[in-house]
C-alpha cells in the first residue's frame, strides 16, 4: 500500500513538473511548406525550457544547441544549394516537431501598402488565364497578418503560415509578389518564397524603426504618444462612438428605411430623378452631399428557365459604400470605396420579364457616386446586359460629413515593430517595396525617410548590400491637355533620384496605371518589371536591359538640347510608332509649355530656336502623362524626370 501511494505521489509530481515546462515552440515563419534561403547560413530558432538540449536536422545536417536562461535557442544551418522537398526536425527534451515540404531557394520580403497586398482575386478579370492554365510550381507564400505595436519590437509575427500556391488558393495570394515570383521561377528554375508584409493606406513612417524616427521629431512624438495603451483605447472608443452615432443617425433619417421600405424596394418611380450615365454625384449645387442615395433600374430578361440560372452583377466601384438588392432580395454589400463590386446572383432571384435592381449608396464625405469607365453589367447565361445608363435615383437622407477616424495601426513605428522586426532573423535575397501613395505631396521628407528605411532594414538583416527593389508610382487621375504642376510627378522624380542609394532598383510603371483607380489591375507588368531589377541586382545578369530609359544627361549644344539615357537598349522609339510627346520646357517665370522633340540615334533632340529664357526640361510631368510615349527597344517606358540646364 505504501509503495503504491509512493508511486502515485511521484506520478503527480512528474505531472506537475511537466505542466509548468515551457512548450517547445517555433516562430510562425518556421513552418511546413517554407522556403529558406540558398547558399547562406540559415538561422533556425525557437523557445523551450532554459538549459534544454536542442537538436535540429535538415537533409542530413544536424546542429545542436542549448536554450539560454530566457528559454531562447537558435542554430545556424550551413549553406545549402537549392533543392527539396525536405523534412526539418526539431528535437527537445521529450518533444519533437517535424516540418514537411521544406525547400531551399530564394526568399523575397515584399512590403508596402494596398497595391502590394492587392490579391489575385481582384485582378482575375484581366488575367483569367492564370486560373485557367495554372501550373503547379515550387512557389511558396507567407502572408503576414496586420498588427501593430508601439511598445516593443516583437520577437514573433501575429500569425500566418507558409502555403504552397495552388489553383484553389491562388485568389488569396497578392498579385504583384505572385507575378514577380512566377517570372523569377520560370527564368531560374529554383524554389521561390515570398513573405508579404503589407497594409493598405500605410505611410512610410509606419515601417520605420524607432531609432530612425529620431530624425523625424513629429513622427517620433506621435509614435511615443501611442506607447500609452490608455491613449489608444481613448481614441478608439471616441472614434467608435462617433461613427456609431453617425451611422445610427443616417439610418434613422433614411426615408428608404424609415418610411415604407417595401415601397422603396419595389421602386415606385414617383419622385425619382434620372441619371443618364452612371457617374459621381454633382457637387456645389446643393443637391448632393454626404448621405444615402437610392438608385433603381428595371431591366428586361428574356428566355426560359431564367429562374434556374445564376448571374454575375458588376457595379464598377462605388464611393463610398453600397447595398444591392434584386427583386427585393439582398445580393451583397461592400463597406468601402476601393474594391470592385462583383456580386454573385443566386438562382431563383432573376426571372423572365421585368427585374428591378436597387442600389443603396452611402456617401461619407460628399463626393460620392459611381466611378465612370468601370464595368457595369449583368451576365446571366449567354446574355450580357449593359447597366451603365438610365438609372433613376432618389435621396434617402442628407447628412453632415462622417466624422474622421484615427487609424491607429498606421501611426509611426507600429507596423515595423509587429510586422517587420520579427522577420529579421529569416534570411532573404531582396526586398520588394510598393508604397508611396499615402506620402504623395511630402516627397522631400519621404526621400529622407526612404533612405532611412533602406539603411535601417539592411542593418537589422545584417546585409549592407541587401537589394532593395521598388515601384515608381504609376499614372493616375484625369489626363490634362496642358502642362501642370503635379504632386504625383514630383513624387516620381524623388523616386528616380533615390536610385542614388546603392543596390536599389526601380520598376517604372508610368504606363500601367488607371485614371479612375488608385489600384490599377495590371499587376503583372509591375511584378515582371521588379523581376527585371532582381535579375540585375540579385542574379547579376548583365546581358540585357533591366528598365525603361532613365535620363543620363542633358546637354545644350548651340540651339539644341541633347538628351541621353541609360537603359536605352538597341534603340529609343515611341509606343506604336507615334510622334514623340511628353516633353515640356519651363521659363524664368516658372511657366511650362509643350515642345516638339525627336529621336536621333541614341538621343532625344529638342530644337531651341526662338525659345528664350528656358532653363528647365520636364518629361512625363503630370498626374497622368498620357502623351508621354518614349520607350526603349524592350518596350519599357522612360521614367519621368525634371532637369535644369
Amino acid at each position: 500500500m505504501k509503495i503504491r501511494l509512493y508511486l502515485i505521489v511521484v506520478a503527480l509530481l512528474s505531472s506537475a513538473l511537466t505542466s509548468v515546462r515551457a512548450e517547445l515552440r517555433l516562430p510562425k515563419l518556421i513552418s511546413s511548406n517554407m522556403v529558406i534561403q540558398r547558399d547562406v547560413e540559415n538561422r533556425i530558432w525557437g523557445w523551450s525550457d532554459a538549459g534544454s538540449q536542442m537538436q535540429v536536422s535538415l537533409n542530413g545536417l544536424i546542429e545542436k544547441t542549448t536554450t539560454n536562461e530566457s528559454g531562447v535557442w537558435q542554430v545556424q544551418l550551413p549553406p545549402m544549394p537549392h533543392g527539396g522537398p525536405y523534412d526539418l526536425e526539431v528535437l527537445g527534451i521529450d518533444e519533437k516537431i517535424v516540418l514537411s515540404n521544406i525547400y531551399v531557394g530564394d526568399v523575397f520580403f515584399a512590403s508596402g501598402q494596398s497595391n502590394m497586398e492587392t490579391t489575385m482575386a481582384r485582378v482575375e478579370p484581366m488575367f483569367p488565364e492564370e486560373f485557367e492554365n495554372f501550373k503547379k510550381s515550387t512557389i511558396r507564400y507567407f502572408n503576414v497578418p496586420d498588427a501593430y505595436d508601439f511598445d516593443e519590437v516583437r520577437d514573433d509575427l501575429p500569425g500566418g503560415e507558409w502555403i504552397e500556391i495552388t489553383s484553389e488558393n491562388l485568389r488569396s495570394v497578392a498579385a504583384v509578389p505572385y507575378f514577380f515570383a512566377k517570372k523569377i521561377h520560370e527564368q531560374h528554375d529554383i524554389p521561390i518564397g515570398i513573405i508579404n508584409s503589407s497594409v493598405g493606406g500605410s505611410p512610410i513612417q509606419s515601417w520605420l524603426r524607432e531609432e530612425d524616427l529620431e530624425r523625424f521629431p513629429e513622427d517620433l512624438k506621435e509614435a511615443r504618444h501611442f506607447k500609452n495603451d490608455s491613449a489608444i483605447r481613448a481614441v478608439e472608443e471616441h472614434d467608435r462612438e462617433q461613427r456609431e452615432k453617425w451611422i445610427s443617425d443616417l439610418n434613422s433619417r433614411d426615408k428608404g428605411l424609415s418610411e415604407d421600405k417595401e415601397a422603396w424596394l419595389n421602386f415606385d418611380s414617383e419622385g425619382w430623378h434620372l441619371m443618364e450615365e452612371l457617374d459621381l454625384f454633382p457637387q456645389e449645387d446643393g443637391r448632393f452631399g454626404p448621405g444615402v442615395y437610392w438608385f433603381a433600374k428595371r431591366i428586361e430578361i428574356e428566355g426560359k428557365d431564367i429562374e434556374e440560372l445564376t448571374g454575375k452583377l458588376l457595379l464598377g466601384t462605388i464611393i463610398d459604400r453600397d447595398e444591392v438588392y434584386i427583386n427585393g432580395h439582398f445580393i451583397g454589400s461592400t463597406g468601402y470605396r476601393y474594391p470592385p463590386r462583383r456580386y454573385d446572383v443566386p438562382a431563383g432571384v432573376l426571372h423572365s420579364g421585368s427585374n428591378l435592381i436597387l442600389v443603396r449608396v452611402i456617401s461619407d464625405k460628399g463626393k460620392g457616386g459611381f466611378v465612370t469607365n468601370k464595368p457595369y453589367s449583368l451576365k446571366i447565361g449567354e446574355q450580357l446586359i449593359d447597366l451603365s445608363t438610365s438609372w433613376k435615383f432618389k435621396v434617402g437622407a442628407e447628412m453632415p460629413p462622417s466624422p474622421d477616424e484615427t487609424n491607429i495601426k498606421l501611426k509611426p513605428l507600429g507596423l515595423y515593430n509587429a510586422m517587420v522586426a520579427p522577420v529579421h532573423f529569416f534570411r532573404i535575397s531582396a526586398v520588394l517595396w510598393y508604397q508611396g501613395e499615402s506620402n504623395v505631396g511630402k516627397e522631400d521628407k519621404y526621400k529622407l525617410q526612404f533612405e532611412a528605411l533602406v539603411n535601417g532594414w539592411r542593418k537589422e538583416w545584417e546585409m549592407d548590400e541587401l537589394p532593395f527593389l521598388y515601384v515608381q508610382l504609376p499614372n493616375y487621375m484625369e489626363a490634362k491637355d496642358k502642362p501642370h504642376e503635379s504632386s504625383w510627378a514630383s513624387f516620381r522624380e524623388m523616386q528616380r533620384k533615390s536610385l542614388s542609394i546603392a543596390n536599389t532598383g526601380m520598376a517604372i510603371t508610368i504606363d500601367v496605371g488607371e485614371a479612375n483607380d488608385i489600384h490599377p489591375l495590371d499587376k503583372k507588368s509591375v511584378g515582371e518589371r521588379l523581376a527585371l531589377q532582381a535579375n540585375r541586382l540579385v542574379y547579376k545578369k548583365e546581358e540585357r536591359v533591366f528598365s525603361g530609359p532613365l535620363v543620363k544627361e542633358v546637354k545644350k549644344n548651340d540651339n539644341q538640347l541633347l538628351i541621353s539615357f541609360f537603359e536605352a537598349g538597341n534603340e529609343l522609339k515611341t509606343f506604336n510608332g507615334e510622334k514623340l510627346g511628353g516633353f515640356s520646357l519651363g521659363n524664368e517665370t516658372g511657366d511650362f509649355f509643350w515642345v516638339s522633340a525627336e529621336i536621333k540615334g541614341e538621343n532625344v533632340v529638342i530644337d531651341l530656336d526662338g525659345l528664350e529664357n528656358v532653363s528647365r526640361l520636364r518629361y512625363a510631368w503630370a498626374d497622368n502623362p498620357a502623351n508621354a510615349n518614349l520607350i526603349n527597344s524592350e518596350g519599357l517606358p522612360a521614367s519621368p524626370f525634371e532637369i535644369e540646364f
